[in-house]
């Protein structure tokens, strides 16, 4: 009776933990843009479900730092008065290299191609980790453009 129990509580255990570990990964669709039929999934983990979160080189301060000598305003946005913050997501890989980037949530698209530029050039990150693994990771960031 006791080893049946210990049989339930261990299965129940485990199920929880199946849980918890689909709510941190993510099935991203990559299509091809040559070949729509050619379609690829990649498993990401969220940012906040990760042992070790990536990180920039230079931690946050070396993000802002980047971001702000990166950035340029666009000429046509710039004369329309036109500023905002564009929200985009992008994959750090296992390599720690960036990859996928996607603008969420944008302002105009002069602004929009300024924010997937800027982050197109950012260097390698120290990538993410999982039970001592590296794992990629879903990272979002907002790119704030001010007049």
């Amino acid at each position: 009776m006791l080893n049946t129990l210990y049989r339930y509580i261990f299965v129940a255990m485990v199920g929880m933990l199946a849980l918890s570990a689909t709510g941190q990964v993510r099935r991203i669709k990559l299509c091809n843009p040559s070949n729509r039929a050619q379609a690829a999934y990649v498993d990401v983990y969220d940012y906040d479900f990760v042992d070790e979160q990536p990180q920039f080189p230079g931690g946050e301060r070396g993000l802002v730092n980047f971001i702000n000598k990166t950035r340029e305003y666009p000429y046509k946005a710039y004369e329309a008065g036109i500023e905002g913050r564009v929200l985009c997501g992008f994959i750090i890989n296992i390599d720690g290299s960036v990859s996928n980037i996607m603008v969420l949530k944008g302002c105009s698209p002069e602004l929009n191609r300024e924010a997937v530029r800027v982050i197109s050039e950012m260097p390698k990150w120290k990538a993410g980790k999982m039970d001592n693994k590296h794992v990629p990771v879903l990272y979002v960031l907002p790119v704030v453009f001010r007049l």
